[in-house]
């Protein structure tokens, strides 16, 4: 992992959550706001209304996102494949892109390995996973530098919000 990452709502460190940014300078952390939170309810009940899907609870009813980590990619930054387990909650994960586009490299329940699938993510674009795939790897290979929306005043690097439902108290 080569991003740099700032957390709302609950601060992540490897394998747990605090609400104090422990391994950096010991503040407090930053309250999700609800503007994000809603933001993740319509990405989910989105996600979730195509009939042919194979999960059919609505999860957006009861989605409640308590957890934002951004993280920055400059042009050299990856993310290597992994799943997002150390949360209580198997609610859906909403990832939104901004900036560069990168290549998201969404994969398996079982294993780091193949089979999994590439997708180019723009600036803009919205990504959620849950029921089934909830638990699967996944991972940035690569940035593409110089893709990203001028208008959004990022300029380089690429910006993922990633929302999660932390289940904690």
């Amino acid at each position: 992992m080569s991003v740099q990452t700032v957390c709302l709502g609950w601060h992540w460190i490897p394998y747990r959550y605090s609400r104090t940014a422990d391994d950096v300078d010991g503040a407090p952390v930053k309250p999700f706001p609800g503007w994000l939170a809603d933001l993740g309810r319509r990405a989910v009940a989105d996600a979730y209304s195509d009939p042919a899907a194979a999960y059919h609870p609505d999860p957006a009813a009861t989605y409640r996102p308590d957890i934002a980590l951004i993280n920055y990619y400059d042009d050299g930054a990856r993310m290597g494949m992994h799943m997002d387990k150390d949360e209580r909650s198997l609610a859906p994960v909403v990832s939104l892109s901004l900036g560069d586009s990168c290549v998201f490299r969404f994969g398996n329940t079982e294993s780091r390995n193949r089979p999994w699938t590439d997708v180019e993510l723009a600036s803009g674009d919205l990504f959620v996973f849950g029921g089934p795939s909830r638990l699967a790897f996944h991972g940035v290979p690569k940035t593409l530098p110089g893709t990203g929306a001028p208008d959004i005043g990022l300029g380089a690097g690429r910006l993922n919000i990633t929302l999660r439902e932390s289940g904690l108290g």
